[in-house]
């Protein structure tokens, strides 16, 4: 399937010939000619980056993109190519430090364009593959991060490994013996302290009410089963 990307420019012009040049590369380009604009498709559509003019109409590319960056959900790792026609170095830098991916200063050529956007693409699917999200959680495990509702999270890392499993094993009902095995490289603390205990300090950091959980599921007799479908 090929990528999806948003361009967000206000010179229309611009927008048509970019738009073009990658559309006859393979990719699906969807334009937007103000920063509300993009936003509004952003937070309704799914893109595998987004290509973002730093001038723009109201709000500019650079609050486009902290407001992108602070909102929860898959979204906020969206793959960023600011575009920029300011020769002030220092925008570019508060870009990247908002969370830009990488930039390109106008006039540009349309084929580094597309190098810069591949790049950018390939980067942001190893990315991706690092982040298990069900819902509302995202369990990123290239940085050994909990995040619900784009919050951070407290656990130890012995339950941390131990919510992995279960995740990566999402609809499966794991017994006890299971989990201990799946996380025998992790320090041991399983010997002192019972999974029953882990698991009721991860439904803490993650369940809405942890009286009636909904993502780790108790199975009685049997063991614990992660649900694939959360909200």
């Amino acid at each position: 399937m090929p990528a999806r990307i948003l361009l967000i420019e206000d010179d229309a012009r611009l927008a048509a010939m970019v738009s073009d040049y990658l559309g006859a590369a393979g990719l699906r380009v969807t334009t937007a000619g103000a920063g509300e604009s993009g936003l509004d498709l952003l937070a309704h559509e799914v893109f595998d980056a987004l290509v973002l003019d730093l001038m723009l109409p109201g709000i500019d590319g650079l609050e486009v993109c902290r407001r992108l960056r602070s909102q929860p959900g898959a979204a906020s790792d969206l793959p960023v190519l600011m575009l920029t026609a300011r020769g002030d170095s220092a925008d570019r830098v508060v870009g990247l430090e908002l969370g830009a991916d990488d930039y390109l200063p106008k006039p540009f050529e349309p084929r580094e364009l597309l190098a810069r956007l591949r790049a950018i693409l390939r980067r942001g699917r190893s990315r991706s593959t690092d982040v298990l999200r069900f819902g509302r959680l995202e369990i990123d495990r290239a940085a050994r991060e909990l995040r619900v509702d784009g919050e951070v999270r407290a656990i130890t890392s012995y339950q941390f490994a131990l919510l992995v499993a279960l995740a990566e094993n999402a609809g499966r009902v794991l017994t006890r013996e299971q989990l201990m095995d799946q996380v025998k490289g992790e320090l041991l603390e399983a010997f002192d302290r019972s999974i029953d205990v882990h698991v009721s300090r991860i439904r803490q950091a993650i369940e809405d009410d942890v009286k009636h959980p909904r993502r780790i599921i108790t199975v009685r007799g049997a063991g614990y089963l992660f649900a694939k479908a959360q909200d």
